[in-house]
């Protein structure tokens, strides 16, 4: 398999994956034939308080950069899997694999801080 073909199904598996993100608008849309404005998904970031936009923000931010670090590490198995005995391909991957898992244990590491901190701010405020 040369070079480009594995590239052309590496990027269809990514945009398998990021299909559902980009469908998204044109599900959010009214079709049902209401002319109603959508301010901030349905109104909901115009009545929230900031806290919660705050921790909407982020962990969209955050699942997205998961997407992403999962699209690495299924890239590393494809590229191992593909490899056929060959080192240079087999190491490619396996640092691939790594960096995947590195990235996703930082994105779980700073969700868990901004929860923690979320929530003890939130809760000295409550308690002030």
């Amino acid at each position: 398999m040369n070079k480009i073909s594995k590239h052309l199904i590496s990027l269809a598996i990514l945009a398998f994956l990021f299909a559902p993100v980009f469908a998204l608008p044109t599900l959010a849309q009214d079709t049902f034939g209401i002319d109603e404005v959508n301010t901030g998904l349905g109104g909901t970031l115009v009545q929230a308080n900031p806290k919660e936009v705050i921790t909407r923000i982020i962990n969209i931010a955050l699942g997205f950069l998961g997407i992403i670090a999962l699209g690495i590490i299924l890239m590393g198995g494809f590229k191992w899997m593909t490899a056929g005995g060959n080192e240079e391909k087999t190491e490619e991957a396996k640092k691939l694999l790594g960096a995947g898992v590195i990235g996703l244990i930082i994105i779980l590491s700073s969700w868990a801080i901004a929860s923690y901190v979320i929530t003890t701010l939130n809760d000295q405020l409550q308690n002030a």
